[in-house]
């Protein structure tokens, strides 16, 4: 059940807490005269009055939390359902669509921006289940719907999870042949935004060293569309305005780091996030329903290996990660071919580990740790040097993505067991391939990329931590 404090910030099924928190306040500065004293005082209501030594009270204002504020924070983590700010809502993407149209009327169009929006086949699957359509219709339909409100282009963020799921195998084989060395295994999965912001906040240099530095494929997605993109229709970056819908809300934390932000044309690679959910509000707001919505061919970035097809990958409905590293390692360091994944299930359902047997010995060690309370175990596991694991795929929300905070809900546990199971029939009913099926990785490595171990593959599939230190002034501290 959501609750529910202000426009600006929602907190909803929160049922994994690290640290709880019934709300997030902004401190605010008292000022007092030289040699003077106050106090502070908290009324049953919550509310913040400042005492003076005359004895009058003066009411605190709680100060607005800006996204960066809340980046700092290093307080409360929740399950990838953490906070909703109003600088990343479906607000914001009426707002440049209006500011468009204000343009096109004006007789200005060399100030419009192109509105692209990248959804996740997460996000198309919560939408499939809420509105009882196959993954294929909800693909055209929310294509329909975005076009019809004034998107130019809808892209599917499966296309950018083959950069990243091929990096992220590509790093692992690096780091199992430099095992010896302190910081290299096991490596932990990076796509989560949640689970990063939590290693970050929380275990720093004992744990990010083994955080896989292959970026998620949204922001994989924000370097195609503001680098490859923008040069292609002769654009530059901050003359598009990029848009995903993404299944969690910390998705919006992780398009707002520092690491994503383009200080030449002063624009992030991602410049709104919304969730599942806020797709249902903007269809209750058109007072349309997805069914109804005229479906769209899907359109395509590189158009030589896409044919407007929803295509899916194997493995976890968060990515399938642990699948394809495995069989590309099973492949690569012992030339063994892995048809299919056998898991063992440990201490709950969210904890699953895979083992690689060649010649009856076993090679590699996987595992799948969902929510925190399993991330914390490991985390204590790799700490004390205990960890058995050659890989772990880790996201912060039990269930993995296809669960995540920003996903549409239902009513009642029941309702909200029976969709989740619904979402991930869905989620795996579409088509399946391995990246090297998609004819245009080759070609965007050379053309874009300039080789897989360029600089500029570096910077636009890669990405760095930073540990955040705890002082007596949290919100002063920046990512």
């Amino acid at each position: 059940m959501a609750s529910h404090f202000s426009g600006a910030l929602q907190l909803t099924d929160l049922d994994d807490f690290i640290t709880p928190s019934q709300e997030c306040v902004k401190p605010v500065k008292v000022e007092k005269s030289a040699g003077g004293r106050g106090r502070i005082k908290i009324e049953d209501d919550g509310s913040y009055f400042h005492i003076n030594e005359s004895g009058e009270a003066t009411k605190l204002k709680k100060a607005e939390i800006t996204l960066d504020d809340c980046l700092a924070c290093s307080g409360c983590i929740t399950s990838a359902e953490s906070v909703l700010i109003t600088q990343q809502s479906q607000e914001e993407l009426y707002k440049a669509i209006e500011e468009n149209r204000i343009h096109c009327k004006n007789g200005t169009p060399e100030k419009e921006k192109v509105i692209i929006v990248s959804v996740s086949p997460q996000s198309r699957a919560s939408l499939a289940a809420k509105y009882g359509l196959s993954v294929y219709d909800a693909a055209a339909k929310i294509t329909g719907f975005f076009k019809n409100i004034g998107v130019h282009y809808v892209f599917d963020t499966t296309f950018t999870r083959d950069f990243s799921l091929i990096e992220s195998g590509r790093e692992f084989i690096t780091r199992f042949k430099k095992s010896t060395q302190k910081g290299s295994l096991p490596m932990l999965a990076s796509a989560c935004p949640g689970w990063v912001c939590y290693a970050e906040k929380t275990h720093g240099s004992y744990i990010l060293p083994y955080i896989s530095t292959t970026k998620s494929p949204q922001q994989i997605m924000g370097s195609l569309v503001k680098d490859y993109f923008a040069k292609k229709h002769n654009k530059t970056a901050d003359q598009i305005y990029h848009v995903t819908v993404m299944p969690c809300f910390d998705k919006k934390l992780e398009a707002s780091r520092q690491d994503f932000y383009n200080d030449i044309y002063r624009t992030r690679d991602v410049d709104c996030v919304i969730t599942s959910g806020e797709v249902e509000v903007m269809l209750e707001k058109e007072g349309v329903l997805l069914a109804d919505v005229e479906s769209h061919d899907l359109d395509t970035i590189f158009t030589r290996s896409e044919n407007n097809e929803v295509i899916g990958h194997g493995g976890s409905g968060s990515g399938g990660y642990l699948e394809y590293i495995l069989k590309h390692a099973a492949l690569e360091l012992y030339g063994h071919q892995v048809d299919s994944i056998q898991y063992k299930m440990l201490r709950n359902k969210d904890f699953k580990e895979v083992t690689l047997e060649v010649n009856g010995k076993v090679e590699l060690k996987f595992a799948i740790a969902n929510g925190f309370r399993n991330i914390q175990n490991l985390v204590q596991k790799i700490k004390r040097g205990k960890s058995p694991y050659h890989f772990v795929e880790v996201m912060a929300c039990p269930s993995g993505c296809l669960n995540g905070g920003g996903q549409i809900r239902a009513e009642n546990l029941q309702g909200a067991n029976d969709l989740l199971t619904k979402v991930e029939e869905i989620y795996h009913s579409a088509q399946t391939r391995t990246p090297q099926e998609n004819g245009a990785m080759e070609t965007l490595y050379a053309d874009w990329l300039g080789g897989m171990d360029s600089d500029k593959m570096r910077t636009m599939l890669h990405t760095q931590y930073h540990e955040i230190e705890k002082d007596t002034s949290a919100l002063n501290l920046k990512w």
